[in-house]
């Protein structure tokens, strides 16, 4: 005789109210992160990284030749 029993699936155990929950305060938040998106200028943004580089590569020139 088989003593070993076929597990049957188990009901799921997802809480339903804790998921609902869940979202509710994601989509709260995500409001949060959007204002901040709206904020910032990609041209602008693009515009200072530019400068930056062209920055950093004219101090490393000028140490090059310092270094001459």
């Amino acid at each position: 005789m088989n003593n070993k029993r076929q597990q049957q699936p188990q009901a799921s155990k997802t809480n339903a109210q804790e998921v609902k929950r869940q979202n509710q305060a994601s989509e709260q938040n995500a409001g949060f992160a959007t204002e901040f998106a709206s904020e910032t200028n990609a041209q602008e943004v693009k515009q200072q990284n530019q400068q930056a580089e062209a920055k950093k590569q004219q101090q490393a020139q000028q140490n090059r030749q310092q270094n001459q």
